[in-house]
């Protein structure tokens, strides 16, 4: 989670909400990112697609069986679907996202019955400093 909250801050010096992904397998790191939605004008520029999708490109497949997922922020519902359609094993989230979570919160994606695939879910990692750095960076943005 240490390196998911580092992409943040980067995420954040570039103007970015500062929310940060990682993406494991066996140990190893296969991705890590932090949001580029402004960057490259792409609403779906989410920290978690990017490293699914460098991760699939990597791994030269669709499924990210074994995989786990470390984010600073409960997914939205379009980045849960993505990490259920991916397999993802696990997925390990800080800060909860009240009004546009996927996962514990608005849509529960995983709970709904079309769902085919719901990764093991490890919510609160690190979850004050992955808030305070949200809550700082919107704070900034009412002034």
């Amino acid at each position: 989670m240490g390196l998911a909250l580092a992409e943040a801050r980067r995420a954040e010096t570039r103007g970015e909400v500062p929310i940060g992904a990682v993406l494991v397998k066996d140990g190893t790191i296969l991705a890590s990112a932090g949001n580029r939605t402004r960057e490259m004008s792409d609403p779906t520029a989410h920290a978690e697609m990017l490293v699914i999708r460098e991760a699939c490109h990597i791994l030269d497949n669709e499924r990210l069986t074994g995989c786990d997922l470390y984010v600073t922020l409960e997914p939205c519902t379009m980045c849960a679907a993505a990490i259920s359609f991916a397999r993802i094993r696990r997925l390990y989230y800080g800060a909860q996202d009240i009004k546009g979570g996927g996962v514990e919160n608005g849509a529960r994606f995983y709970n709904q019955p079309t769902c085919l695939h719901a990764p093991e879910v490890y919510p609160g990692f690190r979850e004050q400093e992955a808030e305070d750095m949200l809550k700082a960076f919107f704070r900034t943005k009412r002034l």
